[in-house]
């Protein structure tokens, strides 16, 4: 007697599609000077204007080991009465690189649907900083500049648009993606610079000159 056949209970794999980002080439935005390592007092309206006419969206594990485009990363820092919003990142944050480090700043990927018609990436930092922290109070933004740093491999991909977000009030916490996070002066800032993550780390010392 035949045994039925039976048939497999194992359900299709879904297909998930990859987080699309944003980019720009790498010799577009270093295409009248040459790249540089720091943080660099640039004429931000321009880059800005470059980055709005070459953007493109592609997939986040594509650029991640494609060194001729560099991923656009705002990048916030908070500042009230001269002193500095420190964070310390959780032991499990997604970004495995970056688990348990400090951070002055809280920065991310950006996708399409973040810059919608007339959206700006001043508009995107905004609700990004509200994403990630609670804070009551007013806030001004203004450029400190482009951070570059191709010393590492995650720095080759990507470049920071470094963002000085000064607050009216001290009410401010960290969210659940981050473990702790307190005002500090950048004298007290000092304590913890060995273990600030690299793009900190450069903000530092740029602020304290």
């Amino acid at each position: 007697m035949k045994t039925p056949i039976q048939q497999s209970s194992a359900q299709p794999i879904p297909h998930i599609t990859p987080e699309h980002i944003l980019v720009v080439k790498r010799d577009i935005l270093f295409a009248s000077e040459p790249a540089w390592h720091g943080l660099k007092n640039v004429d931000i309206d321009a880059y800005l204007t470059l980055i709005q006419t070459h953007k493109e969206f592609l997939p986040r594990p594509d650029m991640e080991l494609d060194e001729t485009y560099k991923q656009i990363i705002p990048y916030l820092v908070f500042r009230h009465n001269d002193r500095y919003f420190l964070m310390q990142r959780s032991n499990k944050a997604s970004e495995t690189r970056l688990q348990s480090k400090y951070t002055l700043g809280i920065g991310g990927h950006v996708r399409a649907e973040d810059l919608q018609e007339g959206s700006t990436l001043f508009d995107w930092a905004r609700r990004e900083f509200h994403e990630e922290v609670a804070y009551s109070g007013n806030l001004t933004i203004t450029s400190l500049g482009m951070l570059n740093d191709d010393s590492n491999e995650v720095g080759k991909v990507h470049i920071g648009l470094v963002l000085l977000l000064e607050g009216d009030s001290d009410q401010i916490s960290v969210q659940e993606e981050l473990k702790s996070g307190e005002l500090f002066t950048l004298e007290e800032c000092a304590t913890y610079a060995d273990r600030m993550e690299t793009w900190s780390h450069i903000i530092f010392k740029s602020l304290k000159i």
